[in-house]
């Protein structure tokens, strides 16, 4: 009998590691459970998982502990499963407020960064929405990168005749449009670049590309200025022939080379806009 009782305490001594192997596997799995749900960066939310892991780690007894020891598993309506909530919309978060009362300066930018990202995305939205609606999709191209949003209008048959630097009729309402939408992003640098193909010009009012291309950049920002874009925020720029997006080799790649491009710079969040290429051609407005 005594061998017995021994074999069978030995065999429950043994089995005993399953019960911290147990607790440790639901913990990790709670751990995960709540980061993932906490994906979406959240400063306040950082906190309270923060505060509530230190708790379960300190060996006191969690929320609701005590009531379970009391009342075992009776059931009772304190203990009813709450209703659980709808999924809350994503929306831009305002980072939690420091101590101190206020954002910090990472918060602060954090924060502005998100913001003009917003503004670039409507922006674009706009200007794409413009361009549908008038059938320009083949003359008028939008993008966002680490640089800002870049409007690229082609020059021929909308902006300027060839080898010239005065906007044609055509070109008011697609520039006035943009005018008007630049005030999206309401504080943001523009800059207005001009570009050419590769054929040469040498006539007495342009004598070479470099002067094509940046009186062309500076006609798109008088229009923009016309139309109460605040002169403080815009710079004109010409590259003639440099930079193509297409072959020179052809009629239609040079087509493509012709354009007039409105960059609007980032100032939150990543590098300023700018360019740095040998003979830039570059004049800013007062």
């Amino acid at each position: 009998m005594a061998r017995r009782h021994a074999h069978a305490g030995a065999h429950e001594s043994e089995e005993r590691w399953l019960l911290t192997y147990a607790d440790m596997i639901t913990l990790l799995m709670a751990l995960f459970m709540v980061l993932f749900s906490i994906s979406s960066v959240n400063i306040s939310k950082y906190q309270t998982l923060q505060e509530a892991l230190k708790a379960a780690f300190s060996g006191s007894v969690l929320p609701g502990g005590d009531s379970v020891q009391q009342t075992g598993n009776s059931p009772s309506s304190s203990q009813a499963p709450a209703t659980s909530a709808e999924p809350e919309a994503i929306v831009p978060t305002t980072p939690s407020l420091g101590t101190n009362g206020g954002a910090t300066a990472g918060q602060k930018a954090a924060l502005a960064a998100q913001q003009q990202q917003y503004n670039f995305l409507e922006l674009k939205r706009l200007v794409d929405q413009y361009v549908a609606a008038h059938g320009l999709a083949n003359v008028v191209k939008t993008t966002i990168d680490v640089n800002g949003l870049e409007i690229e209008i082609l020059s021929d048959h909308v902006l300027f005749a060839s080898g010239q630097a005065t906007l044609q009729r055509a070109a008011d309402p697609l520039l006035s449009d943009i005018a008007n939408l630049l005030g999206v992003v309401a504080h943001n640098p523009i800059v207005v670049q001009g570009y050419t193909d590769s054929v040469p010009t040498d006539t007495p009012q342009f004598p070479s590309n470099w002067y094509l291309s940046t009186d062309r950049a500076n006609a798109v920002l008088a229009f923009l200025l016309s139309r109460g874009v605040n002169a403080n925020r815009l710079s004109a720029e010409g590259y003639a022939y440099l930079h193509p997006v297409a072959s020179n080799a052809t009629a239609a790649g040079r087509a493509l080379n012709r354009r007039v491009v409105i960059g609007v710079e980032r100032t939150n969040g990543t590098q300023n806009y700018t360019i740095t290429q040998p003979g830039l051609a570059a004049a800013n407005v007062p």
